[in-house]
């Protein structure tokens, strides 16, 4: 989000040195990470309206005419895994008389359909693949549909988004020359300078908002969002202990859905001690979650296990309206009903961090601020390359990027440790790429020097 023009201000300026060495690691950082980074905005912008791209795509099949009675839940189940050949795993509960019951059904070759029930007489109004649209939306979100490794590479990504905006802002940064660019001064787009304050107007603006979605997408990640909650697990800071029996971690088929990432993969193992098996039945187990008042709509996730309890957990928008209920189906014993409030200081910022990233802890204006800063990515994105290109080398062929040369002082280099050493002993993963990073500079360099000597 560089605001000053270099050509005049760099040579003038006591930290010339510094501000090429922080400009050279700004320019290849984007280059490597910005288009990852444009199709997370893309996917992240859509994903912050899933609600309304859902509706859109499935109001033929999740809406029903309203009516005041409604047929046993165990019916719902029956008639999915009726035609599916199926087993329904979970199933999203209504809040409204109008609205279809949405059940998950796993298939024995592995794969889920979604199918769509009248929750009024138990008809099966239609079958789709699971997730739909939104699902591959998310999936192309976290990369995992390149495959697992890619988590890996959503953190690296991460972090190097945090050292695009830490570096934009010291080449903002005025240090006593010129004021920094806070408006649109240059007004034609064929000339360079229109493109340079773009940039830099948009990443003063917009970069406290990148940095933030890039910080909260870490628990997303394979490797420090597990190093987080484990750290979270071992201070006392993450779940709550409940008040009977004790969690267990879920087999990859039975982790419950919709409990959010605290309680991840985390079930109950049920009583024990009744006097004789009672059948499991999803009517005894919504009976149960209505009795204890949890709101609709919420899901109920059904492991294949008979010994895991059932899972009731609210849908919700605020973190602070979290509900779990861990629920024995066949007698309706509610075992643990866990609540926002009993989670630990480090769960709970777990938690708001990503309902805030997702756009749903506050309302309208705060799906619209994130959405402002997938934008600006896109716009930061673009006028670099426009910048890029207008000052572009005329021999890209010879290797010649348009990079800012490095400075042959190397204390000049302590700017830039300054600034990016200190986030990447913070998220150890960038920190690696940039040993890699810097090794590959040192490499070409001398490459370069070697081929030029006489």
């Amino acid at each position: 989000m560089s605001g000053n023009d270099t050509s005049g201000a760099a040579s003038a300026a006591p930290l010339s040195g510094a501000y090429r060495a922080v400009w050279r690691w700004h320019f290849y950082a984007g280059l490597l990470v910005l288009p990852f980074l444009m199709l997370m905005a893309l996917t992240g912008g859509l994903y912050l309206f899933k609600t309304e791209i859902d509706g859109l795509a499935y109001r033929s099949l999740s809406h029903v005419e309203a009516r005041p009675q409604t047929t046993s839940p165990d019916r719902w189940v029956a008639a999915a895994e009726a035609v599916t050949g199926g087993k329904v795993a979970n199933v999203l509960v209504p809040v409204r008389a109008d609205e279809a019951a949405r059940l998950t059904v796993r298939l024995p070759d592995g794969s889920k359909r979604t199918a769509f029930v009248d929750p009024h007489d138990a008809r099966l109004i239609g079958v789709t693949p699971f997730g739909g649209v939104m699902e591959t939306v998310k999936r192309l979100h976290s990369l995992v549909l390149v495959g697992s490794w890619a988590n890996y590479v959503v953190e690296i990504v991460a972090g190097w988004a945090i050292i695009l905006v830490a570096t934009g802002i010291f080449m903002w940064w005025p240090r006593g020359r010129q004021v920094g660019v806070v408006t649109l001064r240059a007004t034609d787009p064929k000339r360079r300078p229109f493109w340079r304050d773009l940039h830099a107007v948009t990443g003063l603006y917009a970069g406290a908002v990148i940095a933030f979605l890039a910080v909260t997408g870490m628990p997303w990640s394979a490797f420090w969002g597990d190093q987080y909650m484990a750290y979270v697990k071992e201070h006392g800071l993450g779940r709550p202990k409940p008040p009977a029996g004790a969690f267990a971690h879920a087999e990859h088929q039975d982790a419950p859905v919709g409990v959010g990432w605290t309680m991840e993969g985390m079930v109950m193992h049920g009583d024990h001690l009744m006097p004789a098996p009672v059948p499991a039945r999803l009517s005894s187990v919504i009976d149960a979650a209505d009795s204890r008042e949890l709101a609709r709509p919420y899901t109920i996730s059904i492991p294949t296990d008979p010994t895991v309890a059932w899972t009731a957990a609210r849908v919700v928008d605020r973190v602070e309206d979290t509900r779990i209920l861990y629920i024995q189906p066949g007698t309706g014993t509610v075992q643990a009903d866990v609540a926002y409030g009993q989670f630990g200081v480090g769960a709970k910022a777990f938690e708001w961090g990503i309902a805030v990233h997702e756009g749903r802890q506050y309302g309208w204006i705060n799906r619209y601020v994130m959405l402002g800063g997938c934008i600006a990515i896109w716009l930061l994105a673009i006028s670099g390359i426009f910048m890029w290109w207008k000052r572009r080398p005329p021999r890209l062929a010879k290797g010649q990027l348009g990079a800012p040369e490095a400075p042959a002082d190397p204390r000049t280099r302590a700017a830039v440790l300054g600034i990016v050493l200190p986030l990447g002993i913070l998220f150890p993963l960038t920190g690696l790429s940039l040993v890699v990073a810097l090794l590959a500079d040192v490499t070409v360099r001398r490459l370069r020097s070697a081929s030029v000597r006489p």
